[in-house]
């Protein structure tokens, strides 16, 4: 188990999501952590960074859990797109039954001062491990849990939780990085 607590800007600062505003700080208006454990070819993790940028959204691509854990760290995250199927770290013997990365990345990313909605990618797995799996990503406060997209046309199902996690959690605006200088 993983005890550590994030906490992005300076001490002492408001933990509130400012209302809407231009964005700022590193990245576009909106940084989207987005893992993806690559065990095959997936054409909408590719796609999704380029149709996104238009729209001033950075997808900061993580491929091992220990990437992720670097980035969550200097990056403030507005929403998170987590494979459950994520390995630790870039060891050759890592197979999908045994990543850990996914998991250890909802645990981090729940304890920021203030969590992104996340959007937890499934792995195919037995009944009994995706319900231990969705049981688990609930827990940790999971926005969405969804099926590994199988191609392009699940695209729309990601863009769609993707819009609703801004309407919820960011009340339709884009949010705001915090100022490091305040």
């Amino acid at each position: 188990m993983l005890n550590v607590r994030l906490h992005h800007g300076e001490s002492g600062g408001s933990s509130a999501q400012p209302p809407c505003g231009s964005g700022g700080g590193l990245g576009g208006r909106l940084n989207l952590l987005l893992s993806c454990a690559r065990w095959q070819p997936d054409p909408w993790v590719e796609r999704l960074p380029r149709m996104l940028e238009p729209m001033g959204i950075l997808s900061l691509e993580a491929r091992t859990g220990a990437h992720a854990s670097r980035i969550i760290q200097t990056t403030p995250i507005h929403v998170a797109v987590v494979d459950l199927a994520l390995p630790l770290d870039d060891a050759d013997d890592v197979t999908p039954e045994l990543s850990e990365g996914g998991s250890r990345i909802l645990e981090l990313l729940a304890r920021l001062e203030s969590p992104p909605p996340v959007v937890a990618v499934k792995r195919s797995r037995t009944h009994r491990d995706d319900t231990r799996d969705i049981s688990s990503a609930l827990r940790l406060g999971a926005f969405a849990i969804i099926d590994r997209p199988s191609g392009l046309s699940d695209l729309n199902l990601i863009l769609d939780i993707l819009r609703r996690c801004l309407e919820r959690h960011h009340r339709g605006c884009w949010p705001r990085n915090p100022d490091p200088e305040s």
